[in-house]
């Protein structure tokens, strides 16, 4: 990959998603990341001044995907996902698979297939950043709609963990604190779990009634892998102290790596 590193925008959408415009500094072209609606995307490309040349989709869901139409009729651009959701993603021109590259000016993105949330979800690979919807939250994963537990934990704990520690995490939502509470009821004695909530508490403080009018000093998003690693607890079945309230809660929870994901999801779905 080029080693000039993305300009990124973030774009709140709807009651808590994040749209992303993934800038290349040189030439301003831009990729519109997981839009499920034009209005605040259009207004920021405008603002900006940059050149949309293409609309990318994580997933096949409405909350990231319903404004692709729109968009890419609105620049004349083709709409990218998964080769699997040909039928399922609005506006689909161009299929995707894993080791794919995608260009944005003289950027370029590469493609992981990391499906679990939905069977076709793939995340976007630049230099220092990765966008991948809802399979990687920051503190959390996404729900196993469409996969299961072994599959969840190949997306988080082979491919998504074998970026670099300082890899930015660019995800679907802002979950944050949500996702930080329920961490917190299996590892109360990490601290830099705590650490990272003071900081993401603060941050939310005076965060603004009306989403789409969230500054970026309310946002938590991005994370960094390190801190994943470090306190999201589907990275974290190595965690004695996870583990074992786990148990607490699901006596007869697997302790493998797979079966303590699942019984983790499994008591997210319930938090």
């Amino acid at each position: 990959m080029p080693d000039s590193s993305p300009r990124v925008e973030r774009i709140p959408t709807l009651r808590d998603n994040y749209t992303y415009l993934i800038i290349d500094p040189e030439s301003s072209e831009a990729a519109v990341v997981d839009a499920p609606e034009a209005g605040p995307v259009v207004a920021r490309v405008e603002r900006l001044g940059v050149r949309v040349t293409k609309v990318l989709s994580t997933h096949h869901h409405p909350d990231h995907s319903a404004a692709n139409p729109e968009l890419a009729k609105r620049w004349g651009v083709p709409v990218l996902g998964h080769a699997s959701d040909a039928a399922r993603l609005p506006g689909f021109t161009q299929g995707l698979e894993e080791g794919d590259r995608v260009a944005i000016g003289r950027l370029e993105a590469q493609v992981l297939f990391i499906p679990a949330h939905t069977r076709g979800h793939i995340a976007y690979v630049l230099p220092g950043a990765v966008f991948c919807g809802d399979t990687l939250f920051a503190g959390g994963c996404g729900r196993l709609f469409e996969g299961t537990p072994a599959m969840m934990h190949e997306a988080l704990n082979v491919k998504l963990a074998s970026l670099s520690d300082a890899t930015r995490v660019y995800c679907g939502h802002e979950y944050t604190e949500n996702n930080l509470r329920f961490a917190l009821t299996l590892e109360p004695g990490n601290a830099a779990l705590w650490e990272r909530m003071e900081r993401v508490r603060a941050t939310r403080a005076t965060v603004a009634r009306d989403w789409h009018a969230a500054a970026e000093a309310e946002m938590t998003v991005p994370s960094t892998l390190a801190e994943e690693r470090a306190t999201n607890p589907f990275m974290r079945a190595h965690s004695p102290e996870l583990m074992a309230n786990v148990r607490a809660q699901l006596p007869n929870a697997p302790t493998d790596p797979v079966g303590v994901l699942g019984a983790v999801r499994a008591l997210k779905d319930k938090f």
